[in-house]
């Protein structure tokens, strides 16, 4: 797998994705993905909101946006895997290049602006899927949706995804597509979950829903959106995604790139915002995500307030061995 690695940083970073991702596919379906990669079973059947996870380890939304890559993904030993974001047209996202690696500072900076296939496209994919295990569905907007429109590409979404969910997360924390992150604001949120909980109502969902949330919100806005979720639709918060601050990049040409900041430089920000919500939500669920490029920072994630932990850059940059540092350290 080293060698891989290696061969797949000499590739531009969009590509690199894409060919590694399918590779995974191939040695899958020709069934000598155990030869190259020694997974270690590590099962704790965690239960956490009524799911049984094997173990507290998944990955983050992003990472597998359109489906293709959930049975392969799911051999790799994860607990679970969280696919999107999908919205309801497809979208070719912003203009590339759009990816930006820093491997000195393990880090990545992305604009991609929720690329993907569209809803239609990842539930043909849901529908074949073999992979047994916890499968959460990531959901967001078209770019050029607003105001109300905006809010019904997530009751769309939500609508033809959630039978084959275990989990929902609505995405409302992209740097990269514009205004989104207003939504965290109290009296848009609020118009959201009303909406939400009346789609919820009708449909007679009862599977956990999350909400992700940006790293870049104040105290303010967080204890807003703590009150504006209670006794609504939501089970608990996914906290975060990426960052736009860059104040701690020692590269001067990434750190003037815009988009989202994830890998290590966001390991701290999105623990403090955990740990923060974790000390003002009571016992709400949270699943922690942000920078974990080892067991000492899944550990730290666990111990901020996380029942779960997702990886997506420690992934990309340290591949599938990072599975087995994390689950048998």
């Amino acid at each position: 797998m080293n060698f891989f690695l290696k061969i797949f940083k000499l590739l531009p970073p969009e590509l690199a994705h894409s060919f590694s991702l399918n590779s995974l596919n191939i040695l899958y379906k020709l069934k000598v993905l155990e030869l190259l990669f020694n997974k270690i079973e590590h099962d704790e059947k965690i239960t956490f909101l009524g799911m049984e996870f094997n173990n507290r380890l998944g990955t983050a939304a992003g990472l597998d946006k359109n489906g293709d890559y959930i049975d392969s993904l799911g051999a790799l030993g994860f607990g679970f895997l969280e696919v999107g974001t999908v919205t309801p047209l497809p979208q070719f996202g912003n203009t590339k290049p759009r990816i930006f690696r820093n491997y000195s500072e393990n880090s990545i900076v992305n604009r991609l602006g929720f690329n993907n296939k569209g809803v239609d496209y990842l539930v043909s994919n849901l529908k074949k899927r073999k992979y047994k295990g916890i499968l959460g569905i990531n959901i967001g907007a078209n770019k050029n949706s607003d105001g109300d429109e905006r809010i019904n590409d997530y009751i769309v979404c939500l609508q033809k995804v959630i039978q084959y969910a275990d989990y929902i997360t609505i995405n409302i924390s992209s740097p990269n597509t514009p205004n989104l992150r207003d939504l965290h604001n109290s009296e848009n949120l609020s118009l959201l979950i009303n909406a939400l909980n009346e789609s919820v109502k009708d449909l007679g969902i009862i599977k956990p829903i999350f909400l992700k949330i940006s790293p870049d919100e104040s105290q303010e806005t967080m204890n807003n959106i703590i009150d504006n979720i209670k006794n609504s639709c939501f089970s608990g918060i996914i906290a975060t995604n990426t960052t736009i601050d860059k104040s701690n990049i020692k590269n001067k040409k990434i750190k003037s790139i815009e988009g989202g900041l994830s890998g290590e430089p966001l390991m701290d920000k999105s623990t403090e915002k955990l740990s923060y919500i974790r000390s003002i939500s009571g016992d709400m669920p949270l699943i922690g995500v942000g920078g974990i490029l080892s067991k000492k920072d899944f550990d730290r994630k666990i111990n901020a307030g996380a029942s779960l932990v997702q990886v997506y850059t420690g992934f990309i940059l340290k591949g599938p061995s990072l599975i087995n540092e994390i689950l048998t350290s």
